[in-house]
């Protein structure tokens, strides 16, 4: 992991460059095209729209990953253990300086060397009635200082060795979110260390930054 944190970047249009502004979320059709755009406060229902987000796992050079329990209050599996971070892209944000900026939103410190490796990761998950039903590409990348989260966004945050992490989310004795589980079932074996997968792979809306 080589690659520095950029801090000289575009601007989009999203909820901390606009206050009071709604956090908007591209919606897509089935082949991962963009279609519009809705809110994010209700996007979430029973019959929630395909639409575009991303994870992230985020290591340290021992080879730890950053798990991160979801703050209580939020819409979706409140109170879920997860990976290090997810969110959406803003419409015309890059996906890449999407999962920047909430990575620095939520856990309070920039990301290095992040790179894609899931390109074309999709699921669809319920819990009490809400459904996440997402395009949702996985990135990795490594942190650059200590981790300060975010309460509205994350409730505990803790360092796993990655190995008895894995072991412990494939054979079910770990509970974790139902994304987390199927893209740890997804990942290589040692995603730290995982050459990075062609940008042409990922959904048409993510290769273009969404839309506007």
């Amino acid at each position: 992991m080589t690659d520095s944190p950029t801090t000289d970047r575009p601007t989009f249009d999203t909820p901390d460059s606009a206050p009071g502004a709604a956090e908007l979320v591209v919606l897509l059709d089935e082949d991962g095209r963009a279609v519009g755009t809705a809110d994010k406060a209700g996007v979430h229902h029973a019959e929630t729209p395909l639409h575009l987000a991303f994870s992230c796992y985020l290591f340290d050079d021992d080879g730890n990953v950053l798990i991160t329990r979801r703050a209580l209050h939020k819409r979706t599996f409140p109170g879920v253990w997860t990976n290090s971070c997810c969110g959406h892209p803003a419409p015309g944000e890059p996906i890449e300086e999407a999962v920047r900026r909430r990575v620095e939103q939520e856990l309070g410190v920039p990301v290095a060397g992040l790179r894609l490796v899931l390109p074309r990761f999709r699921y669809r998950a319920e819990q009490e009635g809400v459904v996440e039903y997402e395009m949702c590409p996985v990135f990795v990348g490594s942190l650059v200082g200590p981790v300060r989260p975010d309460p509205d966004e994350v409730a505990e945050a803790r360092w796993e060795p990655w190995q008895p992490f894995r072991r412990s989310v494939l054979d079910g004795s770990r509970t974790v979110s139902v994304w987390c589980r199927e893209q740890v079932a997804q990942l290589p074996a040692d995603p730290a260390s995982a050459s990075a997968a062609a940008v042409h792979e990922l959904p048409p809306a993510a290769r273009a930054g969404g839309q506007r």
